[in-house]
């Protein structure tokens, strides 16, 4: 067996650059952007006014005048208009054209306009306030969102404001997930005494469904030959293979062997890990990713969120990927040598710091237990005693 750190430099190793495509700005969303986004022209793209209020020159100000004619108004999404006098002022409103010949905005709360005559009821005022000026922000041709960037709903507004309709993003990987077992069946049947409903494959579809990927299913029975022959169709149409179940040393387990009989090559079979320690990975020369989890569904959702996640993550090129991390709410004893995702709720302090309280449950077949926990906190190998306030890195899945 491997270490958990050895198997995931390993899997990430295997990312794969899976292209690019250009979606529609609707579409583009948690995407990766693959072509930095620049500036179209300044930001702002001229003076901007930024309170509604009065335009005037300043040194009219500075040298004691109060009181100012009023010539007109300036709104937003009008022209520019000029100040034909220095000595009087224009009503500017949010989001104008600062007017030419004024460099000064003064807020109407500290000005009263009386029959066309507004007077500065303020002492406190600084040559060019409430100014937002051209270039500010960012110049044309200036870079605003970097390659790697995902696109959150701020990047969307900013593609948007430069013109962006369509956006160059990492094109996503084609994924299929197969359940495995002759104890399964559908959501919609109703099981014999002997069945279980097929769960996994929905759960790891849906963590998918987070990443933007739309992962197709199938299903395998438990006989070795039409595992073969199923899985030569499925190498030729899928990027990614996800299994869930049949890698363990179960008799009917007949998945590592009938997957290197099809060309698969095997990087690893096995962590120190809890749970999850029978994790079979591996690829083809054909460039198929194969990740073959076991069939426990705490095991698969662990491994989903941990491995497939940072393989995701690294083909796609997404940068200033943060680790996050929790303080253990309470002591910890766990014997074995091996890394240990453990479940925990997160409670954030007053003092802004992520507590850890571990969720106790009956091992990697309760699924139900998932609903109680925000995350995995990754326990490292090497001792026993996990001290209260000790931290950790954290999955998050909530």
């Amino acid at each position: 067996m491997i270490t958990v750190e050895k198997a995931l430099q390993i899997v990430n190793s295997f990312a794969k650059d899976f292209g690019v495509e250009k979606v529609p700005l609707q579409k583009a969303l948690n995407r990766i952007l693959r072509k930095p986004i620049l500036a179209d022209r300044d930001f702002p793209p001229f003076h901007r006014v930024t309170m509604d209020g009065i335009a005037i020159e300043y040194k009219s100000f500075e040298s004691g005048q109060r009181s100012y004619k009023v010539e007109g108004i300036g709104a937003a999404g009008a022209p520019q208009q000029k100040l034909k006098d220095s000595n009087n002022c224009l009503e500017v409103m949010t989001g104008a054209m600062l007017p030419k010949s004024t460099d000064t905005v003064i807020r109407y709360e500290d000005v009263s306009i009386n029959n066309g005559i507004a007077t500065i009821t303020s002492n406190q005022l600084k040559k060019g306030q409430n100014i937002h000026y051209q270039g500010s922000d960012k110049q044309k041709g200036e870079q605003i969102i970097e390659e790697g960037t995902v696109l959150s709903p701020a990047e969307i507004g900013v593609c948007a404001t430069v013109g962006e309709s369509e956006i160059l993003v990492a094109k996503l990987p084609n994924v299929l997930i197969i359940s495995t077992g002759d104890e399964l069946v559908d959501v919609h049947e109703t099981p014999k005494p002997h069945q279980i409903r097929k769960s996994n494959i929905w759960q790891i579809q849906s963590i998918l469904q987070q990443l933007g990927i739309e992962a197709q299913t199938a299903h395998l029975v438990d006989q070795k030959e039409e595992i073969i022959s199923q899985l030569k169709e499925y190498l030729k149409s899928y990027d990614v293979l996800i299994f869930s179940g049949a890698v363990s040393k179960g008799k009917f387990d007949f998945l590592p062997e009938a997957l290197q009989e099809v060309g698969v090559k095997k990087h690893f079979h096995k962590v120190l890990q809890r749970p999850g320690k029978p994790f079979w990975f591996g690829t083809t020369d054909l460039g198929n990713t194969i990740f073959a989890f076991p069939g426990n569904p705490v095991s698969t959702f662990a491994c989903t969120q941990f491995y497939f996640k940072n393989w995701l993550n690294k083909s796609l090129g997404i940068k200033n990927q943060k680790l996050q991390y929790a303080a253990l709410a309470e002591d910890l004893n766990f014997n074995p040598d091996l890394t240990y995702f453990l479940q925990v709720k997160l409670e954030n302090t007053a003092e802004g710091k992520n507590l850890a309280y571990p969720i106790t449950g009956n091992g990697s077949g309760d699924l139900a237990n998932l609903v109680y926990a925000d995350a995995f906190i990754v326990i490292p190998q090497g001792k026993t005693l996990f001290k209260k306030g000790e931290t950790y890195p954290i999955i998050p899945f909530r």
